[in-house]
């Protein structure tokens, strides 16, 4: 039998996030924006609460919460700044293949670190030439002996300034396309790895987004993650498992211009009335909470089914693609129902327009979702 109600446990942890969210990350989030910095002090707290790294097993350390309890937490860290969230939680990204393919020693110690540590981690495929396009990267990944060196670059990793490792995925030849990729844990004083510039972006500045240079890397043969011709799956599947993320970042922005527009409707007085009894401002309202709520539905389906093992990586493609447009629609609707107060920077929902746009762009485009689920369609 079908039950959509969140269990006590979850509630109290929806309660300590939200509670987190707007004594710690609302009042901080403009300037944060402005200043295009991440709040490390904050995100340490967060850790120390218990909100960072949920999904590391309990037996590296870790609290051992599933991917539902974690996309619950995204939502409310998202309601308050999509891009303190994003980087409060891109560990996930970093940790999740180690989770998936590492060995005992691997998920022991970098796992370990994890959770034992306030570290944060990064996830490296992109690259100048290959972003939708993962089988197409460039970095090279030349073995010597039992080590292989790692010559290339990344670009757009969250957290590479401040990360402590490193998830990097590199070609033996860029011929092979995924048939040669590799992934490999790279710490941060490894010779030959240097941090490149802090991107100046257009929306979610809160998050540090960098460029990685690899130069004659070596990578032990204890921090080959996956040997070449195995990287490329686990990088798919890492997708898999961390797209309903998105989507609950998703609904938590439009959570945030929902309640940012009822209560301005509210107030604000056009024509004799207050804008909240037009009918054209109740309809986009009225659609920004069909957004919400169905892009809602659609992430806690997405990890529940991670959660008991059902295979179905296409409703993740849904949550994201869906939920992403719907962001960015909701967004737009929101500076729309604010007029021309929506447009500057004194109001909040100038920001959210701005950070909803990436939703569309990272971790797989909505045209590459699109692609994903058109052929899971076709093929049925």
């Amino acid at each position: 039998m079908l039950n959509f109600n969140l269990s006590d446990e979850h509630k109290a942890l929806v309660d300590t996030a939200r509670r987190f969210t707007r004594e710690r990350i609302i009042p901080i989030a403009p300037e944060c924006d402005r200043e295009s910095r991440f709040p490390l002090d904050v995100f340490k707290e967060a850790w120390e609460i218990g909100l960072i790294n949920p999904t590391i097993p309990a037996e590296y350390g870790g609290a051992g919460m599933g991917e539902l309890e974690n996309t619950l937490i995204v939502e409310q860290l998202a309601y308050g700044c999509t891009g303190i969230q994003t980087s409060m939680l891109a560990n996930g990204l970093a940790l999740t293949p180690i989770k998936l393919g590492g060995n005992e020693d691997q998920k022991k110690r970098y796992l370990g670190r994890l959770a034992s540590e306030p570290v944060l981690a990064s996830y490296a495929t992109t690259e100048p030439s290959a972003g939708s396009d993962v089988a197409g990267l460039q970095t090279r990944a030349v073995k010597r002996g039992d080590d292989y060196v790692l010559t290339g670059e990344k670009c757009w990793i969250t957290n590479a300034s401040h990360a402590a490792f490193y998830v990097v995925f590199a070609t033996e030849d860029p011929a092979l396309r995924h048939r040669g990729i590799g992934a490999f844990i790279i710490d941060r004083e490894t010779p030959g790895l240097r941090v490149g510039k802090h991107e100046d972006k257009l929306g979610q500045r809160a998050s540090d987004t960098a460029v990685v240079h690899l130069e004659e890397v070596v990578v032990p043969k204890q921090n080959v993650l996956a040997p070449p011709g195995h990287g490329f799956k686990l990088a798919m599947e890492t997708f898999n498992q961390t797209r309903p993320d998105i989507a609950a970042a998703a609904t938590g922005l439009m959570q945030r211009c929902l309640d940012e527009c009822v209560a301005y409707a509210k107030e604000r007085r056009a024509f004799g009335a207050a804008i909240a009894e037009h009918q054209m401002v109740q309809a986009m309202i009225a659609e920004m909470a069909i957004r919400t709520e169905a892009t809602r539905l659609l992430y806690q389906k997405a990890a529940w089914n991670l959660d008991n093992g059902v295979r179905d990586p296409v409703v993740s493609s849904y949550a994201k693609a869906f939920g992403a447009d719907a962001a960015m629609a909701t967004a737009v609707d929101a500076v729309q129902v604010f007029g021309g107060n929506g447009y500057v920077k004194e109001y909040p929902v100038e920001k959210l327009m701005r950070d909803a746009k990436v939703l569309q762009i990272y971790e797989g485009t909505s045209q590459i979702q699109r692609l994903v689920i058109a052929k899971n369609v076709l093929s049925r």
